[in-house]
């Protein structure tokens, strides 16, 4: 009787490969193995630039950490681009991009400011500092979920991105201008300003996304207001990009506010 070989085990350790079902002509679905080169090698440069935003923090150089944070927002806004472009969208890559910008936009912000300044008050201080991660975590699932399924001109819930480019742009304002952010006061000040970015991003306030904005042309009455922002910006950076993240920040709930308030005035 002459033995059958034993088929081989696919999944037998021995590799490090990843098998994905990709949608073909005619609807079927065939097993391909690797990933896409571009978008993820472009997501794991955020996810790089979200690691050494930690690592400078730990070693109290706040200026290096916040501006690496802005450099994984950059990543994380051409990732998904190149995909498109690219037409090499995948789900890992989808589930990759969310957890590089929870280290980015989630771990790194709320290590940051705990490092810079939310440390000086104790439990408190962590306690505003997870909570923040926390709310970029519950922020990233539900967008995981919730794709397809909202309008995309706009976030429901301030984007993680941004909300890590608040915290990233205060504590290098903080540190530009020599702030002493060791004054309790001051430290319970941003503290409450990082739970209530947290709650920013939770909540259901619709944030405009641009996706849709047309690049092309924009009406004569926008360049002069777009000017005036550039100007103050270059004049100091980290107070202008500061200030910049806070009125988009601020926009939700105010934008929500005046809808409301419209139908009241009409009756």
């Amino acid at each position: 009787m002459v033995e059958q070989p034993e088929e081989q085990d696919e999944h037998s350790g021995l590799t490090f490969e990843v098998e994905e079902e990709d949608q073909v002509e005619g609807g079927h679905k065939v097993r391909s193995k690797g990933i896409y080169l571009l978008p993820n090698l472009i997501t794991t440069a955020a996810l790089f630039s979200g690691f050494y935003a930690i690592i400078a923090a730990m070693k109290g150089v706040y200026d290096k950490a916040a501006l690496a944070i802005f450099v994984a927002a950059l990543f994380d806004g051409m990732d998904g681009r190149v995909a498109r472009m690219t037409n090499t969208q995948s789900a890992f890559g989808a589930e990759y991009d969310s957890l590089s910008d929870m280290v980015s936009f989630g771990v790194a912000p709320a290590l940051i400011v705990y490092c810079d300044s939310l440390q000086y008050l104790g439990k408190l201080g962590w306690a505003a500092a997870f909570v923040y991660a926390a709310a970029a975590a519950f922020r990233l699932a539900r967008f995981n979920v919730q794709i397809g399924q909202v309008d995309k001109r706009y976030f429901i819930g301030l984007a993680s991105p941004l909300a890590a480019s608040v915290i990233a742009s205060l504590v290098w304002a903080g540190t530009d201008n020599a702030v002493n952010v060791h004054v309790p006061w001051l430290a319970l000040c941003i503290a409450l300003l990082t739970v209530f970015t947290a709650f920013l991003m939770i909540s259901n306030f619709r944030y405009y996304s641009f996706k849709e904005f047309d690049r092309s042309r924009v009406p004569f009455a926008v360049m002069l207001p777009a000017v005036f922002v550039i100007c103050a910006v270059a004049s100091d950076l980290p107070i202008g990009i500061l200030a910049v993240t806070l009125v988009y920040a601020a926009s939700g709930p105010l934008a929500s506010l005046w809808r409301r308030r419209i139908p009241r005035s009409v009756n």
